[in-house]
């Protein structure tokens, strides 16, 4: 979940170099680098008070955090603030463990893959860019993990997690309900603009299709996630609900919906760091 554009990004990476290939892309970086971020997030949230963050392995229950918050509410009686979607899974595992790399150290071409097997048609490169960013477009197998936001505030669906807030409420209950899916060159798999389609049910505003046969929901107490906190700790309180089970999506659908949504989604985010120490992990 990228974290509250009211929040001031501190993303300090010191002197840590970056070298650039012969093509002009960032190479990624070292192991150093990584655990550098690492202990300079230790650093910066020891005593601090900080409650548990996010992304972590939910295959792992511990965690030595112990501050805790009353879960959200079902999502089904919150309103959908926002959805966006990293490229690459930010948690990992389930059916997705398979480690994508360091990448280049910013939150980009690192997280976890769809660790399962793809037929060489599900990978038949896309003729036209995908999502396209700075930091390249979606290809054939890539995986996304997609971040369905709710909030307790009255609020409706909009661009950035700026619209989980409202003049009545600045400090609402968050929960995001995460999916996790790989994009395939293939007709017959799922439509990503029924996925995210929303609308108002019950009274709330909803997102209508979030799978329900993706496995039981891992649910634990965490915080909203994104690269810019990769050696700084986010202030915000968030229950997850992260699905284990991976699922098959059109990738012209997701290259479709890039090109106009509510939501002003056109490109993957980047992922923060899995978070591996465990005074930094709810229970």
């Amino acid at each position: 979940m990228k974290k509250l554009l009211i929040i001031p990004m501190l993303l300090t990476l010191g002197t840590q170099v970056y070298a650039k290939s012969s093509t002009g892309h960032t190479e990624a970086v070292s192991d150093e680098v990584i655990a550098q971020q690492r202990a300079t997030l230790a650093k910066t949230t020891e005593d601090k008070g900080f409650g548990p963050q996010s992304p972590r392995d939910i295959d792992i229950i511990e965690g030595d955090n112990t501050l805790e918050f009353n879960s959200a509410p079902p999502y089904a009686e919150m309103n959908l603030c926002n959805i966006h979607f990293h490229k690459n899974a930010e948690h990992k595992g389930g059916e997705f463990v398979k480690y994508a790399g360091n990448g280049d150290g910013k939150g980009y071409n690192s997280g976890f893959k769809y660790a399962g097997t793809l037929s060489e048609a599900e990978l038949t490169p896309v003729k036209q860019e995908i999502c396209a960013s700075d930091h390249g477009s979606l290809q054939s197998g890539d995986t996304i993990e997609v971040h369905y936001v709710h909030s307790t505030a009255k609020v409706k669906p909009g661009p950035t997690l700026g619209a989980c807030l409202s003049e009545s409420i600045k400090n609402p209950q968050l929960r995001v309900e995460a999916q996790v899916y790989v994009v395939t060159n293939d007709d017959s798999a799922l439509d990503f603009k029924t996925l995210v389609e929303h609308g108002k049910k019950n009274g709330f505003h909803q997102a209508l299709n979030i799978p329900d046969n993706t496995g039981t929901p891992v649910r634990y107490e965490g915080s909203t996630t994104g690269p810019g906190y990769n050696e700084i700790a986010s202030p915000l309180q968030v229950s997850w609900s992260v699905r284990p089970k991976v699922l098959k999506v059109n990738i012209n659908t997701v290259g479709e919906w890039c090109k106009g949504n509510v939501f002003n989604e056109d490109h993957g985010h980047g992922v923060r760091n899995l978070v591996i120490n465990p005074n930094l992990l709810s229970n």
